[in-house]
């Protein structure tokens, strides 16, 4: 709830497109620093503590900001006549985990087994049921104009699409760092920072120095090569002793500058050009395509790579060094799947996006959504 209300704030309050580029630096640059202190403080509490003050500590986290937006955010009426759409949200729901948990199990039981046979395809009949229904319904929980328009369905593309990225590497570079290398928590936050501070950089250069100028047609796609570079280098040259300063490093660094670049330009167009009581939805829909983007990459890749592990270890006399090098094996395969899953995004995105820079937004009418 807190990142759509967050973003559409933003996208009602700044409606110039310079201005937007300002204030969405600035919150892609708070967003990148909590997630660099996130890494770092997670690591201390891994460490010194227990994993489990990771989840404590969001309690004491939550509470100060909460206090002050309640007294600084003003009230809003709603509109009483407008109704949840339930139905809708189960079919969201319904699919979303149907699919996600289908990859689990393909990852647990095989590609064959009757859970997975099971639950992908009804995943697949419950969202495009759900679409159906979005279509008929007074109150939609998704009206389909947001998405189908051009640019904010690019910007949708490239978030989703991206976090398979950003997830990924987050995911098995983790393991590697600590089991392969045998760093440790603390050291493991610390080898990320390079990878926050090129998407806290590009981030505010795309959204507040180049979309005004360029627009995202010509950003995005080019973030999503440049993200894919970075990891196919990772992959390239990870190993059982590879050297960080001179090649994971760089890697993430490339990474992180093309992630920037495109989460930049899908925070700024996501909700351009929507009403105010549109602005919501729109960012919701931003929201909830990273995270489901993030969902099912890292369940993909996670039951590709254990699949690529086994068959490793099969292929291999068992031994230490053995599955020592099926894991590292399992990550670069996992990291190439990235690196082409970006690529190919980039070639959607640059299709769907429309030419142009942003022009100031005329608000259209309001579709009642709540």
């Amino acid at each position: 709830m807190l990142a759509p209300a967050a973003l559409s704030t933003l996208t009602t309050t700044f409606t110039d497109p310079a201005e937007r580029g300002k204030a969405f630096s600035i919150y892609g640059a708070i967003t990148g620093a909590g997630g660099a202190v996130g890494l770092l403080l997670g690591g201390v509490l891994t460490e010194y503590l227990s994993w489990r003050w990771c989840l404590y500590v969001n309690v004491a986290v939550a509470v100060v900001p909460a206090a002050v937006a309640v007294r600084l955010l003003p009230a809003h009426s709603r509109n009483p006549s407008v109704r949840i759409d339930w139905p809708g949200a189960a079919l969201a729901v319904a699919g979303l985990v149907a699919v996600v948990y289908g990859l689990s199990e393909a990852e647990m039981k095989g590609w064959g087994a009757p859970a997975t046979d099971a639950l992908l395809p009804a995943g697949v009949v419950l969202l495009a049921a759900f679409v159906l229904f979005e279509r008929r319904v007074a109150y939609p929980l998704l009206p389909l104009q947001i998405v189908l328009n051009r640019l904010r369905g690019g910007a949708y593309l490239a978030a989703g699409l991206s976090a398979v990225g950003v997830f990924g590497i987050f995911f098995f570079l983790t393991y590697y760092l600590q089991l392969t290398l045998g760093y440790s928590p603390v050291k493991s936050g610390l080898a990320f920072l390079p990878l926050v501070a090129g998407i806290m950089a590009a981030s505010a250069t795309s959204s507040g120095l180049l979309m005004p100028r360029f627009g995202p047609r010509p950003l995005v796609p080019v973030g999503l090569l440049i993200a894919a570079s970075g990891l196919a280098l990772l992959a390239a040259q990870l190993g059982l002793r590879t050297s960080y300063p001179v090649w994971i490093l760089p890697a993430l660094i490339v990474t992180g500058v093309g992630l920037g670049l495109v989460s930049g330009c899908a925070l700024n167009t996501a909700s351009y050009g929507t009403a105010s009581a549109d602005a919501g939805i729109a960012s919701a829909v931003l929201t909830t395509n990273q995270q489901v983007g993030g969902s099912i990459g890292t369940a993909l890749l996670n039951t590709i790579a254990a699949s690529t592990l086994t068959s490793y270890v099969l292929a291999n006399k068992l031994s230490p060094l053995v599955l020592a090098q099926a894991a590292v094996h399992s990550y670069v395969v996992a990291f190439w799947i990235s690196a082409a899953i970006l690529t190919g995004s980039a070639v959607v995105c640059a299709l769907v996006l429309p030419s142009g820079a942003l022009t100031p937004a005329v608000l259209p009418a309001a579709t009642p959504v709540l």
